[in-house]
């Protein structure tokens, strides 16, 4: 055999997989993939084997079912005529459709992420300068110094926040308003 067509047994590909020979069973009693067997019984995996397992367990990672992963992947083929298995025209159009599906679902996790990610942003930003006051605080600086400094942060992150609601958020999906900042309150003196 070539290396191309090399075949490894269970424990290596779960190995490689970063998963357990449990869960390639789970999904070879699924239909999903069909090992070459030894005259033992025991499993060995392809290369095209572990390559189809990498991508069930991303579409599983991003939230698909195995029961669509698995309709995806049983889809009916034709004997052509000169003996060769193809899918047949259904089924590619039922696969296109799946796959549309699929993309629009990872299209609006996309658009999900970003979303809590700018709030996540906004949130660290808040939180930083929170710190700062309270190092400066900690130090010995008096709080009638940093009064000025407060209040400008704030308005620096409520413009931040108009401005990028303004272009980033959908009508309707704009961030809650009034956030409260890490010593819990939105506004007046810390």
């Amino acid at each position: 055999m070539t290396a191309d067509t090399a075949l490894i047994p269970i424990r290596a590909a779960a190995q490689r997989l970063g998963t357990t020979a449990r869960t390639l069973k789970y999904y070879e009693e699924l239909g999903l993939v069909t090992p070459t067997r030894t005259e033992g019984r025991y499993r060995l995996y392809s290369e095209a084997d572990l390559e189809k397992f990498e991508r069930i367990m991303r579409m599983r990672s991003l939230g698909f079912s195995l029961h669509g992963i698995a309709e995806m992947l049983k889809r009916p083929v034709e004997l052509t005529s000169n003996g060769r298995r193809m899918y047949s025209q259904v089924s590619l159009r039922q696969t296109a459709d799946a796959l549309s599906g699929q993309i629009a679902q990872l299209d609006a996790r996309i658009v999900q992420v970003q979303r809590e990610l700018r709030e996540i942003r906004a949130l660290r930003d808040e939180l930083g300068d929170d710190l700062r006051y309270l190092e400066q605080r900690a130090a010995g600086t008096p709080i009638e110094e940093m009064a000025g400094q407060r209040l400008a942060a704030r308005q620096q992150r409520a413009a931040r926040k108009t401005k990028k609601d303004s272009y980033a958020a959908p009508i309707g999906l704009a961030a809650p308003q009034g956030s409260v900042s890490a010593l819990g309150r939105s506004g007046g003196k810390k």
